[in-house]
């Protein structure tokens, strides 16, 4: 998590689940984004496979099942975000990010720092409120 940006943080949570982070900020710095979910598009066949699911809706709603679906391990930290097995596209039109509380924590739990397209159906549990995104305050 501490650098460089543009690449992999990849942690076992509680010992079980790999995390997949995105670090953001300069080498040394602690700032990366927790990826928690996302909707299959591509490589559902494999996903179904290694999550041992039908529904498309599980297979990578959640930080641990996102990590499972896309077969993410200890072997992919460190690695960068831009190339092979990693890729990260742009979408066609900004989606519509909204923010709110964040979950699976029990500290700062009041700061609105989970973003997720507006209406997603893709999330482990839904936002608990609906602000417009706005990125954190600098400290």
């Amino acid at each position: 998590m501490f650098g460089p940006p543009g690449h992999a943080y990849v942690y076992r949570s509680y010992g079980i689940h790999w995390c997949l982070n995105l670090v953001c900020e300069d080498a040394g710095s602690a700032a990366a984004v927790l990826i928690r979910a996302l909707e299959p598009t591509a490589g559902l066949e494999l996903m179904r496979e290694r999550r041992r699911r039908d529904d498309d809706r599980l297979l990578a709603a959640g930080p641990g099942r996102l990590c499972e679906a896309l077969g993410v391990t200890r072997e992919h930290d460190g690695r960068p975000l831009d190339a092979p097995p990693f890729e990260l596209v742009a979408p066609p039109k900004p989606p519509d990010v909204v923010a709110g509380e964040r979950i699976g924590i029990s500290v700062a739990t009041e700061r609105p720092w989970r973003y997720a397209e507006a209406g997603s159906r893709w999330l482990s549990r839904p936002l608990r409120s609906r602000a417009p995104a706005r990125p954190p305050a600098r400290p």
